[in-house]
């Protein structure tokens, strides 16, 4: 049954009247929570290169945030598919999880060690840009306190709330700029420099980027399909990728590459 359109509006109101106030970020969630049953929200701001910061966040099971601070923010945030929506400056919009995952996300370590932990079992995120580098990630999201995905029509429902959330966001989040713009060093090759000088393991650029592409979940074919280079090429570089690092799994890149990716991160404030 569809919802008196009055309330919706008054829900939209405060959202404008709570504009640059602290209880913006509530008014939103109440304006969404009002169209859509959702079980969890997060906001987080990703800044250049800096780490996430996390304006606001809900749930009713503990453990969908449970580690966001001690885990998710101190590093598990690279290999997190919506992350790099922003690295990749996606247009602004709105993304489920299953359109950003890679196509072996769910066979990665960082799914089986984090992700499967927050209980989520659905997710999409409003994604909106107030100023050059800087994203907006407006998550809400379905878990164990519902079991339940979203339906197509709630997912229809969801995008028809995007142009609002985006502007009402690029208007509160307009202030926020981003003082690294001259950082040209890409993940790869800070990635690559961190891995010589910590574990004296040369890679080429190339291994570098198929590397994080391993971590993140993406198949030989999804690889070779984003960096434009056959299949057999892509197994070429992970078999030369395992034998420099002394590896043969999925799993042992984990272990080892993680420690390295922490560092990279610890330097980057939020």
């Amino acid at each position: 049954m569809a919802k008196p359109l009055q309330a919706g509006m008054e829900h939209l109101g405060q959202m404008i009247f709570h504009l640059h106030t602290q209880g913006f970020e509530e008014s939103i969630f109440q304006f969404v929570r009002y169209f859509l049953d959702i079980d969890n929200e997060t906001i987080l701001i990703y800044t250049g290169n800096k780490r996430p910061r996390i304006i606001h966040r809900r749930a009713t099971v503990m453990q969908v945030h449970e580690r966001l601070e001690s885990d998710y923010v101190l590093g598990a945030y690279l290999l997190d598919p919506f992350y790099n929506l922003h690295v990749e400056q996606a247009p602004a919009g709105i993304y489920t999880l299953s359109q950003v995952a890679p196509d072996q996300f769910k066979r990665t370590e960082y799914f089986s060690t984090y992700y499967r932990r927050t209980t989520v079992v659905d997710e999409m995120v409003y994604v909106a840009y107030p100023s050059p580098h800087v994203s907006v990630h407006l998550s809400v999201g379905r878990d164990a306190a519902s079991g339940q995905r979203f339906s197509k029509r709630e997912l229809a429902r969801a995008r028809e709330l995007e142009p609002v959330l985006r502007a009402i966001s690029e208007l509160h989040w307009a202030n926020l700029h981003s003082n690294d713009n001259n950082d040209k060093t890409s993940e790869p090759d800070a990635f690559r420099e961190r891995l010589e000088s910590e574990l004296g393991i040369c890679l080429t650029p190339r291994q570098a980027q198929v590397a994080l592409f391993i971590l993140r979940g993406h198949s030989s074919v999804s690889i070779s399909l984003r960096l434009k280079i056959s299949e057999q090429t892509v197994k070429v570089f992970r078999k030369q990728l395992y034998r420099k690092c002394g590896i043969s799994s999925q799993a042992e890149l984990f272990s080892m590459m993680m420690p390295v990716l922490l560092k990279i991160v610890a330097q980057r404030t939020p």
